[in-house]
């Protein structure tokens, strides 16, 4: 039983001539009075690249060198730059940094659509087992098989761009190395979803893939310049992925028509025939790929 529930003794004691109050209060009526750590605020999604670097910074942990150090998913996230009002301005080379070629070769494709996808990286000839070296100073964020980048690579740099080394035939390096630029990384192949030996080399910054071409000159195999600016111009490719996520496909089912299939996606059999370039007096073969808008 209690009994002292809400009230407060003030006891009144002396002491050497002096006078003290001791304050007894009801423990049930205290609140806890453990000081809140604020909670970090997530990714802001701003059209102005310093609010969101700030963002990043405020969401880092102390025990991560990076935002994010995820290490077996090469894309993890996805942002949307395509509306920033401003330009961040990335060194590319300074006294402690500086741009190394991953391979000296010709480039035979490039970062562009390709059919109903998207290229995102740049092609360079290579034969196998040529070396592949480490674009600038970085970290292993990724070292493992891809079914479609095959024997992959992907380094984050210390100025938050990373670089995607694809096709190899041996990976040199392990998730968590620490390595300067010029590092041989790997061997150059033909694994993954890849016709005939060569590098696939993407830059990306958050994900947001970035043209090489804007960042380095591959017939002189330097930089164009000492930095880098993003800027909304950097990202203007995203308008044809918008064309390309309006566009469908229907793969062809025992028993479907170009009529059936006009009518299952409110289409005509004209602009079916039209899309992909056939009469209608086709025959449709089972598994076939139809594009429907």
């Amino acid at each position: 039983m209690k009994f002292i529930t809400t009230i407060i003794l003030l006891i009144c004691f002396q002491l050497n001539g002096q006078s003290f109050e001791l304050e007894i209060i009801n423990p049930d009526s205290i609140k806890d009075t453990k000081t809140e750590v604020p909670k970090k605020k997530g990714i802001q999604m701003v059209d102005r690249f310093d609010e969101f670097v700030d963002s990043i910074n405020t969401t880092i942990p102390d025990s991560m060198p990076y935002y994010d150090w995820i290490t077996d998913d090469i894309h993890f996230r996805k942002f949307d730059f395509s509306k920033v009002s401003d330009t961040l301005v990335i060194v590319l080379n300074d006294s402690s940094d500086h741009f190394t070629p991953p391979v000296k070769g010709n480039v035979t494709s490039e970062f562009k659509k390709r059919g109903w996808r998207y290229h995102y990286g740049t092609d360079i000839d290579l034969h196998t087992g040529d070396t592949v070296r480490n674009a600038f100073n970085g970290r292993v964020r990724i070292a493992t098989y891809s079914k479609t980048y095959g024997n992959v690579i992907v380094i984050r740099h210390d100025n938050g761009l990373e670089t995607i080394y694809g096709h190899l035939s041996k990976r040199l390096v392990d998730v968590d190395s620490i390595i300067p630029t010029g590092t041989v990384i790997g061997l150059g192949g033909n694994t993954g979803h890849s016709y005939g030996s060569h590098l696939h080399f993407e830059i990306r910054y958050f994900d947001e893939a970035l043209d090489p071409r804007d960042v380095i000159s591959f017939e002189n195999f330097t930089t164009h310049y000492d930095t880098l600016a993003i800027a909304q111009c950097s990202f203007m490719y995203r308008e044809e992925l918008k064309l390309l996520s309006a566009i469908k496909f229907h793969r062809v089912r025992s028993g479907n028509t170009l009529g059936h299939i006009a009518g299952k996606y409110g289409t005509s059999i004209s602009k079916i025939c039209r899309l992909n370039g056939i009469s209608r007096n086709k025959i449709l073969q089972i598994g076939e790929r139809l594009r429907v808008r």
